[in-house]
């Protein structure tokens, strides 16, 4: 079994998302460039990859994997880069993206 490295904020922003009934999946194990969170909430689906926002941006950069995921899934949906809880419950709750 694989073991992805999180980053720090990713807890932070499951609590959230749980407290705000969401049903929340970790994918980070799964590599390749697969996003880290699989929400749902109100009958709708998002994917969410979490990066932490404390850290300057270039370590905020997608790696080459997420970027192919990325662009690869954008046809079919949206992949949402979230960076702290607020950004993450604004889409969920549809404030936001």
């Amino acid at each position: 079994m694989r073991y992805a490295k999180t980053d720090a904020n990713q807890t932070e922003i499951v609590e959230a998302l749980r407290a705000a009934d969401c049903f929340v999946q970790s994918l980070a194990n799964v590599g390749k460039g697969c996003p880290d969170l699989l929400v749902g909430r109100d009958m709708r689906w998002f994917t969410f990859e979490v990066k932490d926002g404390s850290k300057p941006p270039s370590a905020r950069k997608l790696t080459r994997d997420e970027q192919t995921w990325h662009d690869r899934a954008r046809l079919f949906a949206p992949v949402h880069i979230v960076e702290s809880v607020e950004q993450a419950l604004a889409i969920v709750l549809g404030k936001g993206e």
